[in-house]
């Protein structure tokens, strides 16, 4: 009867081990994480397409995460998508004229800001907009244009 109840403890020990090892893996997955509550500064910038960008996204600089989106919206005139992003407050020198890109990370598509630091002498401060943007680039259009461009080809070759 000892071996049946150190059977059953083991395979308790184990289940509790998965599950424990199922909220690490979506704690981190949902960024859930990263809060901070030190200072920081709202920057904003406007892309044309953010597609699959989601609010507490990672900001980065050269692959150091920087910050966090904090918002997003779509300006109503232009009806492009405006992106707010908290930086973190040590990272109070980036300069003015930097530009940001929406990048795909890993295999499972997260995407992410990531801001190229210009070489302007004054910094971004609280409510500064950055101007240079690089929109998501979109698989599905990018293999609608591979097949466009294929299937014009082949009806060329067949002229």
């Amino acid at each position: 009867m000892s071996t049946t109840r150190a059977l059953e403890i083991s395979v308790g020990i184990f289940v509790a081990a998965g599950i424990a090892a199922l909220l690490v893996l979506a704690v981190n997955v949902s960024n859930v994480s990263t809060f901070h509550s030190g200072s920081q500064y709202t920057v904003k910038a406007s892309f044309d397409n953010i597609s699959g960008l989601k609010e507490r996204s990672a900001v980065t600089i050269a692959g150091v995460t920087v910050g966090r989106v904090k918002q997003i919206d779509v300006d109503p005139v232009t009806f492009e998508a405006v992106v707010q992003m908290n930086i973190d407050g040590k990272y109070n020198e980036i300069p003015v004229d930097s530009s940001a890109g929406i990048y795909t990370a890993g295999l499972l598509g997260e995407k992410y800001v990531g801001i190229e630091p210009g070489g302007a002498p004054d910094f971004l401060k609280e409510n500064s907009e950055i101007r240079l943007t690089q929109s998501s680039i979109v698989l599905e259009k990018l293999i609608s244009q591979f097949l466009f461009n294929q299937s014009n080809s082949d009806d060329k070759k067949e002229k």
